[in-house]
């Protein structure tokens, strides 16, 4: 089976009624995890950003916390999946702002992880690579903001 365009399926919505809608969502729901949680996202949480950012940044220390530090390999491999679960929640959001916060607080943790990403070429180029993308994704963002969250990416650099 092909999947129709977006075009077409939001043309095809707008002839359901509510209930035939809300039976879609709840259905999607089941399907995939990642769509039960945009929908929790979407229905409860996107109302109070601040909470949610701050749930995301609790669940980053918690996998920092869990990571096997035995070797780099094991490392590597842990980092590149709290990035990846932190750029999801980054998508469920489609905030700037919200990106931008998370992306530092994960420079953050990264940069304090122990043993050093410095010793490792690999952690520290993806290290430099995420500073690179918080840089270009700073110059959408109103001044303000953009001199807030550039004193905490200056902190970063040392």
């Amino acid at each position: 089976m092909k999947a129709v365009t977006v075009k077409e399926l939001s043309l095809e919505l707008d002839n359901r009624s509510p209930k035939e809608l809300r039976e879609l969502c709840l259905r999607l729901s089941k399907f995939k995890k990642e769509n039960k949680e945009l929908l929790t996202y979407l229905l409860f949480e996107s109302s109070d950003e601040l909470s949610y950012i701050e749930g995301v940044k609790e669940e980053i220390d918690q996998q920092f916390d869990e990571i096997n530090r035995k070797s780099y390999y094991y490392i590597k491999k842990s980092i590149r999946k709290i990035l990846s679960t932190t750029r999801k929640y980054i998508r469920y959001s489609k905030k700037k702002e919200t990106e931008i916060e998370l992306l530092i607080y994960f420079c953050t943790k990264l940069n304090k992880f122990s043993p050093s990403i410095y010793k490792n070429t690999g952690l520290h180029n993806l290290y430099l690579r995420l500073i690179d993308t918080i840089i270009k994704k700073l110059g959408s963002l109103h001044e303000d903001l953009q001199y807030d969250y550039g004193i905490e990416l200056n902190a970063l650099n040392g």
